[in-house]
C-alpha cells in the first residue's frame, strides 16, 4: 500500500480537529445550530490554515443525515459517499485550471438542478482569484440570487484580486495564521500516533518555520521523519534536514559585528557554507534574531512573544545590552533588503558578505542610519583613547619620535617646472574656498634662486588672500604634496598692468582661453582688412 503524506493522513474530519480557527469554526457551528445558512461564502487567508478543510467540513454537515456539534457524523450514506468523493451534492473546483467563463457556465446551468439526495449542493472554488474578469460576471447574478439548495464557498489566498461585487455578495471569513503553540501541540499529537521518538525543541522549531502553515508544518516533519527513519528526531537532526543555523551562531556572528570583525565573520559565513546550510534560511533566521533583539531592547516580560528558551533568551538580553535599538534596526533594514535580493541571485554567498562588511563598516553607506553608526564609532573610540582628531594632532606640541616626521627634500628647478606645467592638477587637488582662488591667479612661474612665483590680480580677493597665513599654509602644503619636495612659494601682486614679462606665463591660457584671444586677433585682422578696402 502505497504511503499517505501526513498533511492527508490526518486531515480534520470534524470541527473538534480544527485547530488555531476557532472564531470561523464558533460561527458556523452556530449557524449551523440556528438554522442560519448563508448562501454565499468567503474563506481567505494563508496556504495551509484550513480553508478548504473546514469548507469540505461545513459541506459534509449541511448534507448529514445525523449532524451533531462537532460537524459530520461520518457514518450516515451521504457522509461515506462524500468522503470516498462519490456524491453529486459537493462539488470541488480549482479556479487554476478551471478559470474560464465556459468553466463556470457549467456550473450555472448545473444550478438549477435540485440535488438528488441530500439538502443542498455545496460548490467549493478554489483559488478563486484566479477566474478571469469574464467568468466573475457570468457568476455574479448567480452568485448573488442562487437557488435556496446551492451554497457557494470561494477559497483564496489573494482576497484583493477579487472585484468588489464578489466580496460584497458573500459572507467573508479571514483566517489567521497558527500560532507556534499550537501547531507545537498538534505535532506531539500526531508523532505520538505514528508513534515516532523527537524532542520538543525540535517540533518547536519546525512549528516555528511553518510560518503559520499547519500543512507546512506536517510536509516539514515528514521529511524529517524520513530522512532519519527509525532514529529519534533531535533538534540538531532538524536543523540538518533544512538548512537551518543553531542561534548559537548568531550570538557568535554578533559579537563579530559588534567587534568590526569583517574577517571573523567571513569564517564563520564560510563554516555556514562548509556544513551545508542554506543561506536564504540563514539570512531569514538571522534577521529574526535581529528581531528578538530589538523587543528585548524596547521592552519587558516578552517571553510569551520570543520563541526560544530561557537560557538563549538570557542571553540575547546579555546582547542586547551592548548596542543601541538604532543600530539594531540598522542591522534588520540590511538583511531585509538582503532576504529579497537573495532569493534570485546566482551568488548568493557573495550578497550575505557584502551585507555583513556593511554592518561592520558603516562608512560603506551614506544614509542616515549608518552615519549614526559611524558617529557612534568615532565616539566610543574617543573614549578609549585609540583616535585622535586631525585638529588636535596638528595643535598639539610635537611629541612625536624623530624617526617618525616625514622631513621632504627640497624642490628643485625642475620640481618647479613639473608644477608649472600641471597647475590645473594642481588645483584639482584643493578645497574651496582655496580652489577658487587659485583657478583666478594670473600667472606660475619659477624664479631665479628656485622658488615657486604666484601672481595674483590686484584687489580685494589678493588682499583677502594674502592677509590670510593659513591661505599662504594651506597653498604651500598642497604644492609640496603635488611634487613630493619641499617647495617655497613667492606670491606676487601685478599692479598697474603690470609688465608682461613679469607674468609669463598667461594662466588664461593655462586653462584653455587662447581659443578666445585668437578669435579676438582674427577679427580684428578681418576689421583692419574692410578698412583697407
Amino acid at each position: 500500500m502505497s504511503y499517505t503524506a501526513l498533511y492527508r493522513k490526518f486531515r480534520p474530519v470534524t470541527f473538534a480537529d480544527v485547530k488555531g480557527q476557532d472564531h470561523i469554526v464558533t460561527t458556523l457551528r452556530n449557524q449551523l445550530k440556528a438554522g442560519r445558512i448563508g448562501h454565499a461564502y468567503l474563506f481567505t487567508g494563508t496556504r495551509g490554515t484550513g480553508k478548504t478543510t473546514i469548507a469540505k467540513i461545513f459541506a459534509r454537515t449541511v448534507n448529514c443525515e445525523n449532524p451533531t456539534e462537532d460537524g459530520p457524523c461520518g457514518e450516515c450514506r451521504i457522509c461515506k459517499a462524500i468522503a470516498a468523493g462519490a456524491s453529486m451534492n459537493v462539488i470541488e473546483i480549482d479556479a487554476a485550471s478551471n478559470n474560464g467563463v465556459d468553466n463556470i457556465r457549467e456550473i450555472v446551468d448545473e444550478v438549477s438542478y435540485s440535488p438528488a439526495e441530500g439538502k443542498y449542493k455545496v460548490y467549493i472554488i478554489d483559488e478563486v482569484h484566479m477566474l478571469s474578469i469574464g467568468a466573475f460576471n457570468a457568476l455574479l447574478k448567480t452568485l448573488e440570487e442562487p437557488p435556496s439548495y446551492v451554497i457557494f464557498i470561494l477559497a483564496t489566498t489573494e482576497v484583493h484580486k477579487l472585484p468588489i461585487t464578489i466580496l460584497s455578495r458573500c459572507q467573508r471569513y479571514d483566517f489567521k495564521r497558527i500560532s507556534i503553540d499550537t501547531i507545537t501541540e498538534r505535532l506531539k499529537e500526531l508523532t505520538a500516533a505514528e508513534a515516532v521518538q523527537v524532542e520538543d525543541r525540535a517540533l518547536r522549531y519546525i512549528a516555528k518555520m511553518a510560518d503559520g502553515s499547519m500543512r507546512d508544518a506536517l510536509s516539514l516533519l515528514d521529511q524529517c521523519i524520513a530522512f532519519h527513519l527509525g532514529d529519534e528526531l533531535t533538534y540538531d537532526m532538524v536543523l540538518d534536514v533544512l538548512g537551518a543555523v543553531d542561534t548559537e551562531v548568531f550570538s557568535r556572528l554578533l559579537r563579530h559585528v559588534l567587534d568590526r570583525d569583517v574577517n571573523g565573520c567571513v569564517q564563520l559565513l564560510e563554516e555556514i557554507v562548509m556544513q551545508g546550510r542554506e543561506l536564504t534560511q540563514f539570512v531569514t533566521d538571522f534577521t529574526w534574531y535581529l528581531r528578538n533583539l530589538m523587543l528585548v531592547q524596547t521592552s519587558d516580560n516578552l517571553e510569551d512573544v520570543i520563541d526560544m528558551s530561557s537560557e538563549n533568551l538570557a542571553r540575547l538580553k546579555e546582547e542586547a545590552s551592548l548596542l543601541d535599538v538604532n543600530r539594531v534596526v540598522r542591522y534588520i533594514r540590511i538583511f531585509s533588503d538582503l532576504s529579497g535580493q537573495i532569493k534570485y541571485a546566482a551568488q548568493k554567498r557573495i550578497l550575505v558578505e557584502i551585507a555583513l562588511i556593511k554592518l561592520c563598516k558603516p562608512q560603506t553607506e551614506k544614509n542616515t542610519d549608518s552615519i549614526l553608526d559611524r558617529i557612534r564609532q568615532i565616539e566610543e573610540d574617543l573614549k578609549n583613547g585609540s583616535f585622535t582628531p586631525i585638529a588636535a594632532a596638528s595643535s598639539a606640541p610635537q611629541t612625536v619620535p624623530a624617526k617618525e616626521i616625514r622631513v621632504l627634500p627640497e624642490a628643485v628647478s625642475e620640481d618647479i617646472k613639473k608644477i608649472t606645467g600641471s597647475w590645473q592638477g594642481v588645483v584639482a587637488r584643493a578645497d574651496n574656498p582655496l580652489k577658487t582662488y587659485l583657478n583666478n591667479v594670473l600667472a606660475v612661474n619659477d624664479t631665479d634662486d628656485g622658488k615657486l612665483r604666484i601672481v595674483l590680480e590686484d584687489g580685494l580677493e589678493s588682499d583677502f588672500f594674502l592677509g590670510n597665513e593659513e591661505h599662504r599654509l594651506q597653498t604651500e602644503r598642497l604644492v609640496s604634496e603635488f611634487v613630493g619636495k619641499q617647495v617655497s612659494i613667492v606670491f606676487d601682486v601685478a599692479k598697474d598692468g603690470a609688465a608682461a614679462k613679469q607674468i609669463e606665463p598667461d594662466y588664461r591660457k593655462l586653462f584653455g582661453q587662447q581659443v578666445e584671444i585668437v578669435l579676438e586677433e582674427e577679427s580684428s585682422d578681418e576689421d583692419d582688412v574692410e578698412d583697407n578696402f
